[in-house]
């Protein structure tokens, strides 16, 4: 593979195809950073979040044949490295703390002004939740699957994913109350 002309994304897949690792570690430089922020959203420290993106890669390598090219190839990577995300959490067994639907009642709403938010700030209380509530809401919030495919990834009901969900959210809005005291709050209502 010539390196000092630029690659098309089908040269590259083609490469790649081929099991080239020059193409494979241009690949892996381009996204690992971006990949190891979403699994960063995943995992419990940095070292796990390592680990998965280590796990992705291997498995974006090994089946990158399987890429039909109806979406960006950066889309079916990151796929790739959620579906690990989840794998690696039910390897570890990580009991989901499960709040019935019949618990979660009606409170009132509350909008949030986050303009002076930083995203950082929101990941890292995103990172101080639960297993469980991270996952889901990580899922459902970031990645955009709906409850009935968070369910069936997870092995749990769509309303234990709802309820999943609500509670996620309240936490969250307890601690930016917290940080922030009331400077968030917009409306109750």
């Amino acid at each position: 593979m010539n390196l000092s002309r630029k690659l098309t994304v089908d040269d590259l897949l083609a490469e790649l195809k081929r099991n080239d690792r020059r193409s494979q570690e241009q690949l892996y430089k381009l996204l690992a950073s971006k990949m190891l922020g979403v699994c960063m959203r995943y995992a419990k420290d940095t070292f796990e979040a390592e680990d998965m993106l280590q796990s992705g890669f291997v498995k974006v390598f090994k089946k990158i044949g399987e890429f039909r090219g109806d979406g960006s190839l950066e889309g079916w990577i990151r796929r790739i490295m959620v579906n690990t995300a989840i794998e690696i959490y039910r390897k570890n067994q990580r009991m989901l703390n499960v709040v019935e639907i019949d618990e979660v009642y009606d409170a009132p709403q509350t909008t949030f002004d986050l303009n002076g938010l930083e995203a950082k700030d929101l990941l890292k209380l995103i990172q101080q939740l639960s297993a469980g509530y991270k996952l889901v809401f990580n899922l459902y919030a970031i990645e955009g699957y709906s409850h009935k495919e968070i369910g069936e990834q997870l092995g749990i009901t769509e309303g234990s994913s709802k309820s999943q969900l609500s509670r996620a959210r309240a936490i969250l809005k307890e601690k930016l109350i917290k940080m922030e005291g009331t400077k968030y709050v917009n409306h109750v209502g």
